[in-house]
């Protein structure tokens, strides 16, 4: 293999916080001799497919089409949710310019063993070895292939590796980001830093493999007491709701779009209602095509549903994400190590658009035009030799 490769993984729902708990040892070791960031800051909405997908291209959701989980598209004219691949896998959804498309275009070659969109032709590309996604595949499958494609002889091997867990949002979402559960959660993944750290010394590849970790969003606690339900204010018969909570997205019916707006303003304390081009700038979200013509945000904590909802699934306990991304609990996890990085440095949040640049810069490939600046992330860095 090729020195200073990088392996990038994506610990799901991993929040800042959660690498001071008693389970994460591997991963506060690797920021020891390493970096890490206080917390990074997500894009807006704090989803899954949003930020993964950021995290590759460098650009705000606004500007690579993947702004929600769950979204329509008038063109295409169909309903993208993470389940059904059969519209997800469209190429036409994925704008922008991935890492592993950045890698293979000039030259190298790159490894996925699941990341948000690897497993897709965009632009014609796919790196060189993918996984589609299949979470029944163990944790320590995956890290094993990644350590075999970092094996691999030099000049045959990829140079960027990515791969996923999704123990801590699993567990998150069903326990809250306090719980037991959650704790067992972050031991888990964090043993499989621990295996890839020592698959990566074994074979003499600690100097040459950075190591790169990172969550997607953090987890906020939900409360059964904190609900706001939108059929108290709206008529839904006249309103199509794309997503509902944290951040909702509706479709007013043309005759009902004042009005509706009109109901949603001030209506509770804990919910903000926006026109679409209205948000607050410092969330970029305000230009795709894709972004509906009500976005509504509840507050950290809170829930939106419908009555229908809530008699069919119950009270929401569990935790959350989805949220203004300047919500604390939605901060999410930075750490880094290895041959091209400082040792034993905390910096200040930054925004996860600017993880793009910072690993093309650590690959030695060009970056596509991105929303990030490698100014951003210089401080992690040794000088240069």
């Amino acid at each position: 293999m090729a020195d200073n490769a990088v392996v990038l993984v994506s610990l799901d729902g991993f929040r800042a916080d959660y690498i001071n708990r008693p389970g994460a040892v591997h991963l506060r070791a690797l920021a020891a001799r390493g970096v890490r960031a206080e917390r990074m800051i997500p894009a807006f909405p704090t989803k899954t497919f949003p930020n993964h997908y950021t995290i590759v291209t460098g650009l705000y959701p606004e500007h690579h089409g993947i702004i929600a989980n769950v979204m329509q598209d008038s063109v295409i004219g169909k309903t993208f949710t993470i389940a059904d691949t059969a519209v997800s896998h469209d190429p036409r959804w994925w704008g922008g310019e991935p890492l592993w498309n950045t890698v293979e275009r000039q030259g190298k070659k790159a490894a996925s063993f699941f990341w948000v969109g690897s497993d897709i032709r965009i632009n014609n590309r796919t790196p060189t070895w993918y996984r589609v996604y299949d979470g029944r595949i163990p944790n320590a499958t995956r890290v094993q292939q990644v350590l075999d494609w970092l094996s691999m002889p030099a000049g045959t091997g990829p140079v960027f590796v990515s791969t996923y867990f999704n123990d801590t949002d699993d567990a998150g979402h069903h326990f809250g980001p306090l719980a037991p559960q959650t704790d067992s959660a972050i031991a888990r993944v964090d043993s499989m830093i621990g295996a890839l750290v020592d698959g990566l010394a074994a074979r003499g590849l600690t100097n040459k493999v950075n190591v790169v970790v990172v969550s997607d969003h953090g987890m906020a606690q939900l409360a059964p007491d904190r609900v706001i339900y939108l059929d108290d204010y709206l008529d839904l018969s006249r309103v199509r709701v794309v997503d509902l909570s944290p951040a909702g997205a509706l479709i007013p019916n043309a005759d009902y779009a004042v009005d509706a707006y009109a109901r949603l303003k001030g209506a509770h304390p804990h919910l903000q209602v926006y026109r679409k081009g209205e948000l607050p700038a410092r969330l970029h979200f305000n230009t795709h095509p894709r972004i509906t013509p009500l976005v509504t945000i509840v507050d950290e904590g809170w829930t939106l549903t419908t009555h229908a909802i809530a008699a069919r699934v119950g009270a929401p306990r569990g935790g959350n994400h989805g949220f203004d991304n300047a919500a604390p609990s939605m901060g999410a996890l930075f750490v880094a190590a290895g041959p091209q990085f400082r040792q034993g440095v905390v910096v200040p949040p930054f925004q996860n658009i600017h993880v793009y640049d910072l690993l093309a810069r650590l690959l030695g490939v060009t970056p596509a035009p991105n929303d990030g600046s490698p100014d951003s992330t210089a401080a992690l860095l040794r000088p240069a030799r």
